[in-house]
């Protein structure tokens, strides 16, 4: 006869509310190791993705992930000079915010070397990759925007012609895809009264100038686009990206990058490790300190329920002891209890989480490492979590028994 199990028999809805409890418990202890990982895993998603080797990014600063960068476009041509370079790649990045259906949507702008990077290898789950330099776009699904949609951004309007999948930035924002000259477009949009006035400022400051008296046909530049202006120069992307030829060191490359005073380098590691250690930190950290309180608190919790557990059965355990059952037999009960207890939350925990988790905003990533982890943990919590109880089944003495 198996004694924790006729107990549990005997108090099935206690132990059964408790049970689930534990689980909702664990679950979340669970959720918050997943959005622990999830954080890592959407930080570094685009930086692993793109296939670049080697990130040049404007001088002291961190790349466009961490930071502003802030580099000119023909750095391209520089870069593609240096032995050793397959090949260069223009990268835009930043954030905007606007409006759908009422509701903000936030969206991470990736912009893409076209035509060298169309966006081929990125996990499409419908659509095409980008076919036109101009006016499509590549949207993840977490955006929201079917695919054929047309979402004004800018002056222009951009179709969505491609839906990937858990292509997320840090802040976990979906990434959308365009070329770089569209990411550059909806970067520097600004309104038309301001164009308007920059230009007649231009014009003001030209004709105050000595060149604007000796030379006045050089004012009528002063309404001309910024990037037609020789003096001005055309906009400025966030990096470039370098693919090294096989066979080539990333050492060697990225040292004459490096001899280049106005950009730094970094290889893939180092801008994963910039990036981990820069704006993702706290919140890691934050998540990881929430994760080690969970599980202490699950711990005193499973420790008080079986300690109250073996308060209610004393006089069971008083009345066992008098006719002779060994003590072994009575810890046995209350050890098997707590195993009990901490394998049937650990079950109800993975099964909710299973169907909550996807519904969450940010992604939460279970690896089976984290899994038997946990499994572990809560193996040894109730094991632990028993020893109050037990405590106070060995001070249980026979003759109490008689006495209710």
């Amino acid at each position: 006869m198996n004694l924790a199990i006729k107990d549990i028999r005997h108090n099935l809805g206690r132990f059964a509310l408790t049970t689930v409890g534990v689980g909702m418990l664990l679950m979340i202890v669970m959720g918050m190791g997943g959005i622990y990982r999830g954080i890592i895993e959407d930080a570094t998603l685009l930086i692993d993705e793109v296939g670049a080797d080697l990130w040049i990014v404007q001088r002291n600063t961190r790349g466009p992930f961490a930071e502003v960068s802030r580099i000119p476009a023909n750095l391209v041509h520089r870069a593609l000079a240096v032995p050793g370079v397959q090949t260069a790649r223009e990268f835009v990045y930043h954030t905007i915010q606007r409006e759908r259906d009422g509701k903000p949507i936030r969206i991470a702008v990736v912009g893409l070397s076209w035509p060298t990077d169309k966006g081929e290898t990125l996990p499409f789950v419908a659509g095409r990759p980008l076919a036109l330099n101009h006016f499509e776009m590549i949207a993840d699904r977490r955006l929201g925007l079917p695919l054929g949609e047309r979402i004004r951004l800018g002056k222009e309007k951009y179709t969505v012609v491609g839906i990937t999948e858990n292509m997320i930035s840090s802040s976990g924002d979906g990434l959308a895809f365009f070329t770089v000259a569209d990411a550059l477009d909806i970067q520097f949009d600004i309104p038309g009264e301001a164009v308007r006035l920059e230009r007649e400022a231009r014009f003001a400051r030209g004709s105050l100038s000595d060149y604007g008296r000796k030379q006045p046909a050089l004012t009528d530049s002063a309404y001309l686009l910024p990037s037609q202006i020789p003096a001005l120069g055309p906009r400025q992307i966030s990096a470039v990206m370098i693919s090294i030829v096989p066979g080539t060191t990333q050492r060697a490359v990225a040292s004459i990058f490096a001899g280049w005073s106005d950009v730094s380098v970094y290889t893939v590691g180092e801008q994963r490790d910039l990036l981990l250690r820069g704006p993702v930190e706290k919140v890691r950290r934050q998540i990881g300190l929430f994760r080690v309180l969970l599980t202490i608190i699950a711990a005193i919790i499973m420790a008080l329920i079986l300690y109250t557990l073996t308060l209610d059965k004393l006089h069971d355990i008083a009345l066992l002891k008098l006719i002779g059952a060994p003590n072994r037999k009575i810890l046995g009960m209350i050890l098997q209890q707590a195993l009990l207890l901490g394998v049937a939350g650990y079950g109800i925990a993975y099964v909710v989480g299973m169907r909550i988790f996807p519904r969450f905003p940010r992604r939460v990533i279970l690896t089976k490492d984290d899994l038997l982890q946990l499994a572990v943990i809560v193996l040894v919590i109730s094991v632990l979590s028993s020893v109050l109880g037990i405590w106070k089944a060995l001070r249980v003495e026979p003759n109490e028994a008689l006495s209710g």
